[in-house]
């Protein structure tokens, strides 16, 4: 597939998608959320990717939302405002992202593993837009800001559901509420990111990180997992949760991928899991 504002590449276990508009800082348009949800798709139809990275060509992840058509960038209703957001958004009900809620909705549903590695500032949706993301490191040179309150806006891409349940209420209001843009250090003191690596080391540390889960896990384990601790890492008491925990953990103590994982530890070997997300994920996935 031919895509206009990205990049997709799949070397081995691992397909990394790169925002590509590096003379703009990969400023962001509704071309590129539409294919950066395509892409996501693609890795998760095919069971030979087994993580997805993001990062953002050249100096920049992505500088936010394209204001090439100035103080109307974002007036939908005029026209204007179009290419970043798609047409007016007052009617669909899910911020203009379309009915599985666009990249959003994608990066959340993925049943592969996904890291964002920024490599340059991210800011406004370019911070956002990551959220949805597992595991996230950052280039020393990496800059952050959540913008919105300096431009009249609200927090988009459904970041004030996701920023808090990340980092914490407290550092998501103070960073959404000044919208100050800040650096890698504060970002993981925050715990935005996990890991800040020299600029020159980003996308080297970011495959060493998917390597491993592609060499070390199961795919419908991962697959399960993310989808858990995202649906109910906030929820408010964990009965919910165990409807489905213990059933699954059932299902799959029967199956060739524990088999596989609790022989390869005893003979003290890498594992080769059997089960593909494709045709082997548990009676009741998904749940919701």
């Amino acid at each position: 597939m031919q895509f206009s504002d990205i990049l997709y590449a799949v070397d081995g276990p691992v397909a990394t998608i790169t925002l590509n508009r590096p003379d703009k800082l990969n400023a962001f348009t509704a071309t590129m959320g539409a294919e950066l949800a395509q892409a996501v798709g693609l890795a998760n139809d095919d069971d030979a990717v087994r993580v997805i990275i993001m990062t953002g060509a050249g100096r920049g992840f992505c500088a936010g939302a394209d204001i090439s058509a100035g103080a109307g960038s974002f007036d939908t209703k005029s026209g204007e405002g179009a290419k970043n957001f798609g047409a007016s958004r007052s009617a669909d009900g899910d911020g203009g992202l379309g009915g599985n809620g666009g990249f959003v909705g994608a990066l959340f549903n993925s049943k592969k593993a996904t890291i964002a590695a920024f490599n340059g500032p991210a800011v406004g949706v370019g911070a956002t837009m990551a959220l949805p993301t597992d595991i996230k490191i950052a280039s020393d040179q990496a800059r952050f800001g959540f913008v919105f309150a300096r431009r009249g806006l609200v927090p988009e891409a459904g970041s004030a559901w996701f920023l808090p349940r990340l980092v914490g209420t407290a550092q998501a209001l103070r960073w959404a509420i000044e919208g100050n843009v800040f650096d890698a250090a504060e970002a993981l003191k925050g715990g935005l990111v996990s890991e800040v690596v020299p600029h020159d080391q980003l996308l080297a540390r970011a495959r060493e990180i998917a390597l491993g889960i592609a060499e070390n896990t199961s795919a419908v384990s991962v697959a399960l997992t993310r989808a858990m601790i995202w649906r109910f890492g906030s929820a408010e008491l964990p009965f919910d949760l165990l409807k489905i925990d213990g059933p699954f953990a059932l299902e799959l103590g029967s199956g060739g991928d524990v088999k596989e994982g609790v022989a390869s530890f005893i003979e003290k070997r890498k594992p080769a899991f059997p089960n593909k997300v494709s045709t082997d994920m548990p009676s009741g996935y998904p749940w919701w």
